[in-house]
């Protein structure tokens, strides 16, 4: 088929796509960055500029279209009423695809008792259902809880509160009942609800296997990173105290925040069951949807790796912060050096060679790594010019290696997280450049201490080795220079 993706640089929607592609399905996407999706998906999807308020794109997007996927959300921008906006989007979308005589319109919602008094969050994932079904277009809604996935706002608000606090002052809505659902599930949820004619025109609630309440949800991921926390309810905090309170100790922002923690207030469960009837999808339990997004070495396939779970393509070359539960430092500097030259060097690196800067602040962390136990940098590494996977580089292990292009490094030392270094080569708009990312996911507070700790360190190491890579690249490149004006020596 061909079909429409609002929302395709989003979170649902970044995922969607290669699966609908896999398919074998035509996609097409309206945005106003356009360069995010080309980074990932080049010449595969077809994509128009513009917003879904832009009428002459949305008519252009959907000529031609059989279904639309509506995976567009308001409420993490700063608007203070993201509910008329979402309003007014459903509405414009609606009308398009009715004009275009698209055959049916897939909508992810939220789940909630509509009898029951709704957050404004809750109330207008419905009022956006309503809008759609308005226009004429045959309406598929799947109606969602939290969502278990690296870069969900519900699970890293979750993650990040769990990891940060070691005793948890929390109000009283971490006893409020909900039906946490795997990302995975959600997402063959929506591709099969383009390839079933019985689901056209029906609401589904979806969820996972399990009833938890917010409590289990944060003690139970606890138990699975090996920590320990105590949560003490009080009846005090308010929705917008806790909010302030979760923006503090979370990435979110505190109008996010605000939202999401309004709606926690409500009871979200699959009481409608008939996903089960019309649907192959049988959702997995809340502590294998945990493992499996905790699971930063898996290289199953681009939907499975953290390196994609984390989006690295979209952040910025000089990067210091927090994405999706994995603390970054990345370094990046352009070069006229050959691709090859550059990664020549940073595959070479360790053993004798060293580190190119502060080899003394290197193995002196290899010797305190070996005080508590740990490898040390005495391993070396098996040989000074080749690589493979599997092997050992000082306190490093080749995780992945691609020749000539990346290479990435899983640290073996004694962490009270886990860590990762990466090199890769890139070239953007014919400009060459090396890109050194450095991540960390921190276990508990003593890894947000640790990390934030060798900050100054990570700093001087990190950005002088980095333009070591691409000096000792660009000699290279030098001596060539040189000896073609001397074609007789």
């Amino acid at each position: 088929m061909r079909v429409v993706v609002t929302g395709g640089t989003g979170y649902i929607g970044g995922r969607l796509i290669p699966r609908l592609l896999d398919a074998g399905h035509t996609v097409c996407c309206i945005t106003r960055e356009p360069a995010q999706l080309e980074a990932h998906f080049g010449h595969r999807i077809e994509i128009v500029r513009g917003d879904v308020f832009d009428e002459h794109a949305l008519r252009e997007v959907c000529r031609g279209a059989d279904a639309l996927y509506y995976l567009i959300h308001s409420m993490s921008r700063r608007s203070e009423d993201f509910a008329a906006t979402d309003r007014r989007a459903a509405a414009v979308v609606g009308a398009a695809a009715a004009q275009a005589h698209i055959q049916r319109i897939i909508y992810l919602g939220g789940l909630g008792d509509r009898s029951a008094a709704l957050s404004r969050h809750l109330r207008s994932r419905h009022e956006v259902g309503d809008i759609l079904r308005q226009s004429g277009v045959p309406v598929t809604e799947l109606r969602a809880a939290v969502i278990i996935g690296a870069g969900s706002a519900s699970f890293e608000m979750m993650r990040n509160i769990t990891e940060r606090l070691p005793v948890m002052i929390a109000p009283r809505w971490v006893n409020t009942r909900c039906q946490p659902i795997w990302i995975t599930d959600v997402l063959s949820y929506l591709l099969e609800a383009l390839e079933r004619p019985n689901t056209v025109g029906k609401t589904y609630d979806i969820g996972g296997s399990e009833v938890l309440t917010y409590r289990d949800m944060m003690t139970r991921y606890a138990a699975l990173r090996g920590i320990k926390r105590g949560i003490l309810v009080v009846p005090v905090l308010s929705p917008r105290l806790s909010s302030y309170w979760v923006h503090f100790v979370t990435p979110l922002p505190t109008s996010l925040a605000s939202a999401l923690i309004e709606s926690l207030t409500n009871e979200v469960i699959v009481r409608d069951h008939a996903a089960d009837d019309d649907f192959s999808v049988r959702p997995i339990g809340y502590d294998d949807a945990v493992r499996k997004e905790l699971d930063r070495t898996s290289t199953e396939g681009p939907e499975t790796t953290w390196f994609d779970a984390i989006d690295v393509q979209r952040l910025p070359g000089e990067f210091a912060g927090v994405k999706e539960g994995m603390l970054i430092d990345r370094r990046q500097r352009r070069s006229l050096a050959a691709e090859e030259d550059i990664a020549n060097v940073f595959t070479s690196l360790g053993g004798e060679r060293g580190w190119l800067y502060a080899d003394s602040l290197w193995e002196l962390r290899g010797w305190m790594d070996r005080i508590v136990g740990g490898f040390g940098t005495r391993r070396g590494r098996r040989s000074p010019n080749t690589l493979r996977i599997g092997d050992a580089v000082d306190f490093w292990r080749v995780e992945a290696y691609e020749p000539g292009k990346m290479l990435r490094l899983r640290a073996e030392m004694l962490l009270p997280g886990a860590a990762w270094l990466q090199f890769e080569v890139i070239n953007e708009g014919g400009v060459t450049s090396l890109r050194q990312s450095a991540f960390f996911e921190p276990q508990g507070l003593l890894g947000h201490l640790y990390w934030y700790s060798v900050m100054p360190f990570h700093s001087l190491i990190f950005g002088n080795m980095a333009t070591r890579i691409v000096e000792l690249a660009e000699e290279h490149l030098d001596k060539e220079h040189a000896a073609d004006s001397h074609p007789l020596k």
